[in-house]
C-alpha cells in the first residue's frame, strides 16, 4: 500500500515539474493506471486463471477500495506539501525517482497484487451461493418473552447469542447484534442472517455473560446499547482483564472472573470455566485477556455455555468439579481447515464428544449459520453433526440444531 502510494506521488512529481497543474495530475493518474493494467495483464491474471479464483476479485473489492483511497490520500498530502512548502516540489521530484522508483518498478502497483494474494489465500473457500446463505427462521413471540418471569426458556438469536430465561432472570450470552463482526460498520465479517431479536426487541436484560473478546462475541455498539437500556444496565460477567476495555467505553458495571471463580446473582450461581482458545481485538493485545465458558446453576436448571473452544481435557474436568449439566450450548462451526483451526474451534465430532464428557442431558448447537469465518460451507455443520451423532449411536434429539429465532421451553 505504501509503495503504491509513493508511486502515484512519484508520477505526479515527475509530470508536475514538467507540465504542472491539472495536466500533471491527469498524466500522473494515466501513468499509474497504465502501470496497474500492465501488471494485472502480465502477472496477476495468469495466476488467477491457474487458480480458478476470479471470484477473488469480487472478494477483494473492499481491499482494493481501501488501497486506492490510501493512495489518493497520500498523493493529496504530497500535492499540498508541494504547493505550500518552498522547494518541496523539487525535492519530491529529485528524491522519489532515485530512492523509490526501483522498488516501485518491481513491486507496483500493489492493488492487483492484493487480488492475487486474496485469490491464493481463499483457495478452497466455498463460493457464496446466489443470493447468499439462507436458513429457516422463526419469529419469537416478543410480547410473551418480555412478560415471562415464570417459565425457563432458551431462544437462539444467532451465532453464539442466546436469551436464557430462568428463575425470572433474563440472561444474554455473547451478544454481537449488529450487521458485522468487525470494528468497522463498512468492512469485516457480515451477518448472513439478521439477529432473531434486535437490540430494541430484547426484553430487559438482567445479566450478560461473555466468553472472550473476539468481534463475533463482543461488540461495542451492542454492549453500549445494553448498558443504556430502559430500566437500568445489566450486570456484565466478563473474563479476567476485560474490565479495562469496558471502562474505556464508559461501562463500569462489570465483574471479572478468573477460571473456576464463582459469582452469585440471587439464586443463580455463575462459574467461569476453562477452555482452549485465545483472545485479541488488535494486533497488540493478543492473549492479554482471558477466555472461557460459563456454567450457570439455578435450582430449576443447570446450563453450560462453552463459548469458543478447541477440544481439551477441560470438559472432563468441568464435569468432575461441577457435576452433569441439564443443557449445554456447544459450538459446531468454524472448524476448517482442521490443521489450522483444531486448536481453537471444535468440529461437530468433537462437539459430540464434549456433550458426552459433560454428561449433558441435552445439548444445542451454536456458532454456525451466521458469519462466514472459516473454510467450510455455512450450512455444512448441521449435516456433520447428524453424522457424528449417528457414529456415537445417539439420537438427534439429544443434540438439537435450533432454527434462528426458535424458543424452547425447558
Amino acid at each position: 500500500m505504501i509503495i503504491a502510494s509513493t508511486q502515484l506521488i512519484y508520477w505526479r512529481a515527475l509530470f508536475g515539474t514538467r507540465y504542472g497543474g491539472v495536466l500533471g495530475l491527469k498524466l500522473a493518474l494515466i501513468a499509474f493506471a497504465l502501470a496497474a493494467a500492465f501488471r494485472l495483464r502480465t502477472l496477476v491474471l495468469p495466476r488467477l486463471r491457474a487458480l480458478d479464483a476470479r471470484d477473488a476479485l469480487q472478494r477483494a473489492r473492499p481491499l482494493i477500495v481501501v488501497e486506492l483511497l490510501c493512495a489518493f490520500a497520500a498523493f493529496m498530502v504530497a500535492l499540498q506539501l508541494a504547493r505550500t512548502t518552498p522547494g518541496a516540489h523539487a525535492a519530491i521530484h529529485w528524491w522519489l525517482p532515485w530512492r523509490l522508483a526501483p522498488a516501485a518498478a518491481w513491486a507496483l502497483p500493489a492493488t492487483p497484487w492484493l487480488c492475487a494474494i486474496s485469490a491464493c489465500w481463499q483457495q478452497g473457500v466455498p463460493k457464496i451461493p446466489p443470493g447468499g446463505w439462507k436458513f429457516p427462521s422463526v419469529r419469537p413471540d416478543l410480547g410473551w418473552l418480555r412478560q415471562n418471569r415464570a417459565e425457563s426458556t432458551l431462544t437462539w438469536i444467532g451465532h453464539a447469542t442466546f436469551l436464557l430465561q430462568v428463575g425470572g432472570v433474563n440472561i444474554l450470552t455473547d451478544p454481537p447484534l449488529t450487521a458485522r463482526a468487525s470494528p468497522s460498520r463498512l468492512l469485516g465479517r457480515k451477518r448472513w442472517v439478521p439477529p432473531a431479536l434486535t437490540l430494541n426487541q430484547l426484553p430487559h436484560i438482567d445479566l450478560v455473560v461473555l466468553s472472550h473478546n473476539h468481534y463475533d462475541h463482543l461488540d461495542t455498539e451492542t454492549v453500549r446499547h445494553l448498558y443504556r437500556q430502559p430500566g437500568g444496565a445489566p450486570q456484565f460477567y466478563v473474563p479476567l482483564g476485560l474490565a479495562r476495555w469496558f471502562a474505556s467505553h464508559g461501562i463500569p458495571a462489570v465483574r471479572e472472573h478468573d477460571w473456576w471463580q464463582i459469582g452469585h446473582h440471587g439464586e443463580l450461581r455463575l462459574t467461569f470455566t476453562p477452555a482452549q482458545h485465545w483472545s485479541a481485538r488488535t494486533v497488540w493485545d493478543r492473549n492479554q485477556t482471558l477466555w472461557g465458558g460459563w456454567r450457570l446453576d439455578h435450582p430449576r436448571l443447570s446450563f453450560f455455555f462453552a463459548g469458543d473452544t478447541g477440544y481439551s481435557q477441560d470438559f472432563k474436568d468441568i464435569r468432575a468439579r461441577l457435576g452433569p449439566v441439564d443443557l449445554a450450548a456447544l459450538p459446531i462451526g468454524a472448524y476448517a481447515p482442521r490443521w489450522f483451526m483444531r486448536a481453537s474451534h471444535v468440529d461437530p465430532d468433537e462437539a459430540v464428544q464434549i456433550h458426552l464428557d459433560l454428561e449433558a442431558r441435552q445439548s444445542v448447537a451454536m456458532h454456525w449459520g451466521t458469519f462466514v469465518l472459516t473454510d467450510e460451507p455455512l450450512d455444512e455443520p448441521p449435516h456433520r453433526l447428524r453424522a457424528a451423532l449417528r457414529a456415537q449411536g445417539l439420537a438427534d434429539e439429544v443434540f438439537r440444531v435450533m432454527r434462528h429465532g426458535e424458543m424452547r421451553r425447558l
